[in-house]
């Protein structure tokens, strides 16, 4: 049996503030950074360790990985990041208040925006500043590639390959495996995993900074799951 670890980040600045955040670069919040120590601090204490580590370009997900990675005395491992790990694009609603945005398109529509998986958020232009096509960090996508809104399949869509083709030959080679990214591209990630109906995922959600222990068969199976206390 081997055991996968999937931590969402912590608590950042604009979850503080209850806005929609996407690809935003935003940082952790005060609590988001002791958060991210905590969780490191409980896989020290269940004696987790880690051979190699998976992350996102954002900063609020990196910096709770090496958060964590510093706890456990392991900022040396290799950790390669990914575009494909970054939170899902959330378009034109990214920046809003969450709770004004239902006041103008009512909470229905929002709660489809947020939750159902084939629900597109209005997108953005390839003029608005938030589109990816303006960051360096992208510079090597694909216009295919590059958003204006994205739903949590489409999100799927982008996190499976780096799953199949980078994270799962890691863990065939019995290397100890931690991936801190982000709510909805772990949501993606754990409704493959888990086989979850669109109905199922659309319920579930992730805590930030809390320790989501995968355990897999020899075949890379799900043979149970459940946050680390």
């Amino acid at each position: 049996m081997q055991k996968l670890v999937l931590i969402r980040h912590g608590e950042s600045v604009w979850n503080q503030q209850n806005r929609f955040t996407g690809w935003t670069d935003v940082d952790l919040s005060e609590e988001g950074f002791l958060q991210a120590r905590r969780a490191g601090q409980l896989l020290k204490k269940h004696n987790y360790d880690f051979d190699i580590a998976f992350t996102s370009l954002l900063k609020r997900s990196i910096k709770t990985l090496h958060i964590v990675l510093d706890e456990l005395d392991r900022l040396w491992i290799p950790v390669e990041k990914s575009w494909r790990l970054n939170e899902r694009f959330y378009g034109a609603l990214q920046g809003l208040n969450k709770d004004e945005t239902v006041a103008v398109y009512g909470e229905a529509q929002v709660q489809k925006w947020r939750r159902d998986p084939n629900e597109d958020p209005p997108p953005v232009t390839k003029e608005d500043e938030r589109y990816p096509g303006h960051d360096i960090r992208y510079k090597n996508l694909t216009e295919r590639e590059l958003p204006l809104t994205e739903n949590l399949s489409q999100t799927m869509d982008r996190v499976l390959p780096f799953w199949n083709e980078t994270i799962i030959p890691a863990i065939r080679r019995n290397e100890k495996v931690i991936i801190c990214a982000h709510g909805n591209s772990l949501r993606a990630l754990i409704k493959y995993i888990d086989n979850l109906t669109d109905e199922e995922v659309t319920v579930l959600e992730l805590p930030t900074a809390v320790p989501l222990i995968y355990e897999l068969d020899e075949g890379l199976n799900c043979i149970g799951h459940y946050y680390l206390e």
